[in-house]
């Protein structure tokens, strides 16, 4: 297998396949990162299609003595910065919806499926970066120190963030499961 910074070789030398290969080892990768911070598929896979087009446009900026991962999850992240300041970002909230009806078991099956989903959880707890932090580090499995040059951050920041994030995580879903406990055990005493 040619390893990334190969192929970014060859595309620079104008193999449009070399390219192809890249968008291939990335765009679901790209696509399932980028799913949980856009409101639908459609934004989603345009800020996919985004990412792509900046990389191809300033190839010729790569420093290979990063990872190209490293490098492209930059992109990703300033395309989805800007999606969202541009407000093109529209968030779900089953939660809401459940409460307006609350009698719908469709809703909730949602809001269920929604606490036991520890990424969704994550979404609700983190802001933007930290989110993004955690997903690289634990998903992608990215070195904090791509984790912090894909943030733009100190490692340092890398460091402190995931620490905060895990806590952040534990404890709500320690709270969660508690919660689940007694409700289970209430009436069966």
């Amino acid at each position: 297998m040619v390893s990334d910074e190969k192929l970014v070789e060859q595309s620079l030398a104008g193999s449009e396949l070399a390219f192809s290969e890249l968008v291939e080892r990335y765009q679901e990768r790209l696509l399932r990162y980028l799913l949980t911070r856009s409101g639908n598929r459609a934004d989603a896979e345009d800020a996919v299609q985004d990412t792509f087009i900046s990389a191809y446009r300033y190839l010729y900026s790569f420093n290979p003595r990063w990872r190209f991962s490293t490098w492209i999850y930059r992109i990703a992240i300033r395309n989805a910065a800007r999606q969202s300041n541009k407000g093109a970002q529209a968030v779900d909230d089953y939660a809401d919806y459940a409460d307006d009806d609350a009698a719908d078991p469709l809703a909730k099956c949602i809001v269920a499926s929604d606490r036991e989903n520890v990424w969704l959880t994550a979404k609700r707890l983190l802001n933007q970066d930290a989110y993004a932090a955690m997903w690289m580090r634990y998903v992608e499995d990215m070195s904090i120190k791509e984790v912090a040059r894909a943030m733009d951050k100190t490692q340092s920041w890398a460091k402190v963030t995931l620490l905060r994030g895990r806590r952040s995580l534990s404890a709500e879903l320690a709270d969660g499961a508690s919660a689940e406990a007694g409700r289970q055990s209430y009436g069966r005493i």
